[in-house]
């Protein structure tokens, strides 16, 4: 894998000019890391992303259990500050792929069984109702529990552990059945607290010795130390789709949407439902505020580098191993991958194929027909995808788009399968020897002998 750096930069007439392309240059225009010569292309489409969308952001690949690129581009602050190896951001929805892969990993150990009832291991849980909810309901987002609204009195419950925990089992379930509905918060707490109460320790900790530790990464958080939410890059406040949510969530507009869900029952989306479900009140402002990273909200905060998320999902790549570390059987592996629902969602609209814990993966051509993992509100995303034995994540402090970010990590995904595939025809086993820039080649990279020799 060589090393790369910065782009060159262009011809000026004034010292000034200069100056100022190599200050903008330095900030946003520089491609640091490391990359297979094959996969050039995902680098190259990172560096055109973070020229037009500002910020920072970064990617990582692996490809039959190896890492090809690995790769950051861009500033991680309004200050400018470039971002580093190590920069992690806040990926809100990702977060759920990793929750999920910790509940595989206990039920491959016989802990649980996803067709056990949450009560059986959250007794509380069982009010209202709530019983007959399976592991495999939750896991699939049919555990009737989508909306978040009616739990909170204040945005500023999202931080509170505890009192999530309490309204969870108070909540009475909406329709269950063969139909998902996705439960864009309450999923982190349902599937959070049966890891704790399974694991017998918090989260973070469970997170930590099970995934962080025996695959040496170097940025997986769900409610970040100091010294980690150090590294993490800063999100800019709330732009025009956050605007957008406030608007879905005014009263009038509520009273409407109350309207059209009565009307629309029998249909596969309910409005009402997905506001409900993804616009509680007050959310924007906590999960943009100085406090967020400081405790566990499961289903929306991990801090991550693109490093670490490309590596636990090329463990569900391949067989559930990686450098000779297994994290899962191989059928466990396979069965977390294993499509639970194609009807379409109904706060989502769309079929998202719900698997255990994740959803199918896309690319610009389109769905990955075995690929799975999770996307986030802002465009960062992990996937595996078993068939080409590859694992992408993206991770970016410009948010974009809507629950599932923008079209740049498909983007990206296309560029990484492509490279796959002409790399698999080859039937290249080794990487190939990197070799000076020449014409043709993606401008501004220049590769060198990898560190170490």
């Amino acid at each position: 894998m060589g090393a790369v750096a910065g782009a060159r930069l262009p011809a000026a007439a004034r010292v000034g000019t200069i100056g100022r392309l190599r200050a903008e240059a330095e900030r946003r225009g520089v491609i640091q890391g490391r990359v297979d010569e094959g996969f050039w292309p995902v680098a190259r489409l990172l560096e055109r992303q973070v020229r037009r969308s500002g910020g920072g952001a970064a990617v990582c690949v692996y490809h039959r259990g190896r890492p090809v690129v690995d790769v950051w581009a861009g500033e991680r602050d309004a200050a400018g500050r470039p971002w580093q190896a190590d920069t992690m951001a806040m990926s809100f929805s990702t977060s759920k792929g990793v929750v999920s892969t910790l509940l595989h990993i206990l039920a491959d150990r016989g802990l649980l069984h996803y067709e056990d009832p949450v009560a059986r291991f959250w007794p509380r849980f069982a009010q209202q109702g709530k019983g007959a909810i399976t592991v495999r309901d939750v896991l699939t987002h049919r555990a009737g529990l989508a909306r978040l609204r009616p739990l909170l009195d204040r945005g500023e419950r999202i931080l509170d552990w505890d009192y999530m925990i309490r309204a969870l089992e108070r909540a009475r379930p909406g329709r269950r059945g063969a139909r998902s509905a996705y439960h864009a918060f309450t999923f982190g707490w349902l599937a959070g607290e049966i890891v704790q109460r399974v694991a017998g320790r918090p989260l973070g900790e469970v997170l930590r010795s099970e995934l962080a530790e025996p695959l040496g990464l170097d940025g997986l958080y769900i409610g970040a130390p100091p010294e980690a939410r150090a590294r993490a890059a800063e999100l800019p406040r709330p732009g025009p789709v956050p605007r957008v949510a406030g608007f879905l969530a005014t009263t009038p507009l509520g009273f409407a949407l109350d309207d059209v869900s009565r009307w629309t029952r029998h249909l596969p989306y309910d409005p009402l439902l997905a506001r409900d479900a993804l616009v509680p009140p007050g959310a924007a402002e906590v999960l943009f505020g100085p406090h967020i990273l400081e405790t566990p909200v499961p289903a929306a905060n991990g801090l991550f580098t693109a490093r670490s998320l490309a590596r636990l999902y090329a463990v569900l790549a391949g067989d559930g191993s990686l450098d000779d570390v297994r994290l899962l059987s191989p059928a466990a592996a396979r069965g977390a991958g294993e499509v639970q629902t194609r009807a379409p969602d109904r706060v989502l609209i769309l079929p998202m194929h719900w698997r255990l814990g994740y959803h199918s993966a896309f690319t610009t051509r389109g769905r990955l027909a075995s690929g799975f993992g999770h996307f986030g509100y802002g465009g960062s995303g992990a996937f595996a995808d078993p068939t080409h034995q590859l694992a992408l994540a993206m991770v970016n402090n410009r948010p974009a788009g809507g629950p599932f970010g923008d079209t740049r990590i498909a983007a990206l995904a296309t560029a990484a399968l492509l490279a796959a595939r002409a790399h698999d025809r080859r039937g290249a086993a080794m990487p190939a020897r990197p070799r000076p820039a020449r014409p043709g080649r993606p401008p501004g990279f220049t590769p060198s002998p990898p560190a170490g020799g």
